[in-house]
């Protein structure tokens, strides 16, 4: 199979720091890829390396099966990124920096088109400097779209964007897979990731500690309940027969399926003690499951 992202055995190191410690993963077109982890985990330097702004130390990194560095002039004319450090001559207008970046493809897309797609329009003549945050990732975005890419690399798109800038994002994440794109998307927000992602990858130290689909890493069945006041998980593990876990003083985690039985049994024995349901839902959330997965091992220090 032909990947439109495909790294192997990535090794990215700075004298005696492995920034990037083995990696491998990849990204078939049409498809969106969410990579997840804390500051200091490796995305940026990953992505950096991927683009061709970094030397791997060793291992291989390919886009549309091109080498980043030796072929990098043919990998920018089919990739696009928003990149954090981006930026744009203050001056400048979201109309005037489109049309001047649009005249370095043989194809571009519409100009007009993308302002109407990002909701840049009012904006469209207001100088840089006095755009707003999100409207600059949003011209950043606009940028990235300009030559029709393959595929999108983008570092944090939602940052500083409102919430109606966020639909439209998502919306066109979606419109982007959906004609074939591949797209890989580093965040901080996992609510995002949950939105659109295909497969997520959680990096930690350097190293990849997991990568699937939201269903695989959702693992196995647990019921979440949450109440109004703490009870005792040992008792309520009694009554469902399996074992409950007190992750905090008002949320439970059962390790057993929901069934319509089971959910009268934790809404009785509740009652019993005059304590409210909450919340309740079968799995982990991809943020409980994400912390889950970068705590540090019990007597490690972080």
């Amino acid at each position: 199979m032909s990947y439109a992202i495909d790294i192997t055995d990535l090794v990215v190191q700075f004298r005696d720091v492995r920034a990037v410690d083995t990696v491998s993963l990849n990204v078939p077109y049409g498809q969106v890829t969410t990579l997840l982890g804390p500051n200091g985990a490796g995305k940026t330097t990953l992505v950096e390396t991927l683009l061709g702004f970094r030397a791997p130390t060793s291992g291989s990194v390919r886009l549309h099966g091109l080498d980043p560095m030796r072929d990098h002039a043919e990998v920018v004319a089919r990739t696009g990124a928003l990149l954090q450090r981006g930026g744009v001559w203050f001056g400048m207008t979201p109309a005037q920096v489109l049309d001047l970046t649009a005249s370095y493809y043989h194809q571009p897309r519409d100009v007009h088109e993308l302002l109407t797609l990002l909701n840049l329009e009012d904006c469209a003549r207001t100088p840089w400097r006095r755009l707003s945050g999100g409207e600059q990732q949003r011209t950043l975005l606009a940028l990235a779209l300009l030559g029709r890419p393959r595929v999108l690399v983008l570092d944090e798109p939602t940052t500083a964007v409102d919430p109606e800038g966020r639909q439209v994002i998502r919306e066109l994440i979606r419109s982007e897979r959906d004609r074939g794109c591949a797209l890989l998307i580093t965040t901080h927000e996992l609510t995002e990731a949950e939105r659109t992602a295909d497969q997520v990858v959680i990096m930690n130290h350097g190293r990849v500690v997991v990568q699937g689909s939201l269903p695989e890493l959702a693992g196995a069945a647990v019921l979440i309940v949450e109440t109004s006041a703490p009870v005792d998980p040992l008792e309520l593990g009694r009554r469902l027969g399996c074992v409950v876990r007190a992750v905090e003083p008002t949320r439970l985690h059962c390790d057993i399926d929901s069934t319509p039985e089971r959910v009268a049994l934790v809404s009785a024995y509740l009652e019993e003690k005059s304590v409210s349901l909450t919340a309740l839902r079968t799995r982990a959330s991809l943020e409980e499951r994400y912390l889950d997965l970068i705590a540090p091992a019990p007597g490690v220090a972080s």
